[in-house]
């Protein structure tokens, strides 16, 4: 009776069987994976935000195949102020940028035709390609001591067949929180001219960036070598992802990119999914950024500085090198089955973390945690964590 896309189990694994345990019997969990910006004790302006959704405009409906012009000029005001020259005719809205995704494999490829993505990486990408009939095809990130983490070239370009459709890039990738460089985008482009295919930039991490580095590619906006294609939104941007507003900026060649556009026209026409009132807000919602920005930044910066302390006294734990995001990855030089050793924190400290292999990191050995997490959460959390670890 149903779709064949369908192939995942709904049985839920065993560490989420144990978390959905213990919380029913009310058990306090200190959760080192918590990402949703709006259960991790921010203070935001509610006064504004509410008062910003409640434009007496947003009571007509204005179908608008692009989203509505006052919407993506306030985008596209973002971008200026970020120093990038956007138009607001570059831009679609869309309600998340996971359906962007879907619309892009839409606009993209065909049932079977395939997609490569990074690994690690998100696990969603399993399901939006999925979901789509699309196939996903792994290229692998490499971490170098000096660099971070880079993209395999080589082996990503192998990867490429006759039925590869796009490359999609993470920037930053989550949750390695590397940028690609000058040259990795040089290679992309050369890739993409040579074998016709598009670029799926994910910038929803765009903003979260650290330290500055010459050869790194702060967005991929403008870029006019291949066809591209930025993924964004109000989710990381604001910290507000129940507000639901993303947006695909389309840029490259001339021809293919109003070629892209009128065709991302008929499928954004065909949903219409971005409601008025956050349309009609998006302009006094962007006003807020830097606000709420600076307190993410600050919350990430206190939560790493404690972090490399208190691992720092363990000679078998790295932290690896991040560029942006806001999750932290331990590398473990000793041997660590994943799976036994999260359900072992849970089970007896009542600390949840994310294993490496929910990201489909290449071997055993890493543990990731989300720097997001409310720092008094965070410290008594880390600290359980490396206890165990550094037990016999």
């Amino acid at each position: 009776m149903f779709s064949s896309r369908f192939t995942w189990s709904l049985h839920t694994n065993w560490l989420s069987r144990l978390l959905e345990s213990k919380r029913a019997a009310g058990v306090e969990i200190l959760d080192l994976t918590e990402s949703n910006p709006t259960q991790s004790n921010f203070e935001y302006d509610e006064k504004e935000i509410l008062a910003a959704l409640a434009a007496p405009e947003a009571l007509r409906y204005e179908p608008s195949p692009r989203g509505l012009l006052a919407a993506r000029q306030a985008i596209a005001g973002y971008y200026t102020s970020l120093g990038r020259r956007v138009t607001p005719d570059a831009l679609h809205l869309t309600a998340s940028t996971s359906e962007g995704y879907a619309y892009l494999f839409k606009l993209l490829a065909n049932p079977g035709d395939e997609v490569l993505a990074p690994q690690p990486s998100y696990p969603l990408f399993d399901f939006l390609t999925a979901l789509e009939s699309v196939q996903l095809i792994h290229y692998p990130l490499r971490y170098h001591a000096a660099q971070g983490w880079r993209i395999d070239i080589e082996m990503l370009a192998a990867s490429i067949s006759t039925k590869t459709r796009a490359l999609v890039i993470v920037n930053p990738n989550n949750p390695t929180g590397s940028f690609i460089n000058h040259d990795e985008l040089a290679a992309l482009n050369s890739l993409c001219q040579e074998h016709d295919l598009a670029l799926i930039f994910d910038e929803v991490f765009s903003d979260y960036g650290c330290g500055h580095e010459a050869q790194r590619v702060a967005t991929a906006v403008g870029n006019t070598a291949a066809l591209t294609f930025v993924l964004s939104g109000l989710s990381k941007t604001l910290g507000l992802p129940q507000m639901k507003l993303a947006w695909i900026h389309v840029s490259g060649p001339a021809a293919l990119r109003e070629e892209a556009q009128e065709r991302l026209d008929f499928i954004n026409d065909t949903y219409l999914s971005v409601g008025a009132p956050i349309q009609h807000a998006a302009a006094k919602l962007l006003a807020l950024r830097q606000a709420m920005q600076q307190q993410i930044q600050a919350r990430i910066a206190e939560n790493e500085v404690f972090l490399h302390a208190q691992a720092g006294t363990l000679p078998f734990v790295e932290i690896l090198k991040r560029e942006g995001g806001w999750c932290a990855i331990l590398a473990i030089a000793k041997p660590l089955a994943e799976e036994k050793f999260t359900v072992n924190l849970l089970e007896q400290d009542n600390v949840l973390i994310h294993p490496g292999y929910f990201f489909d990191f290449e071997k055993e050995g890493f543990l990731v945690v989300s720097l997001l997490t409310d720092p008094a959460i965070f410290q008594e959390g880390v600290a359980r964590m490396l206890a165990r670890l550094a037990a016999p």
